[in-house]
């Protein structure tokens, strides 16, 4: 029951749209550890 309904169609999509996002981000950076530190 409760794997049927973390796994709904609409969080699929939420999640690989995250996903999406995320590798998006590193791959457009040149250098990816000045972006991930900058905050610190």
């Amino acid at each position: 029951m409760m794997r049927k309904r973390l796994l709904s169609r609409e969080n699929l999509l939420a999640l690989s749209l995250c996903l999406l996002v995320i590798l998006l981000l590193i791959v457009t950076t040149d250098s990816a550890p000045q972006w991930i530190y900058q905050g610190f």
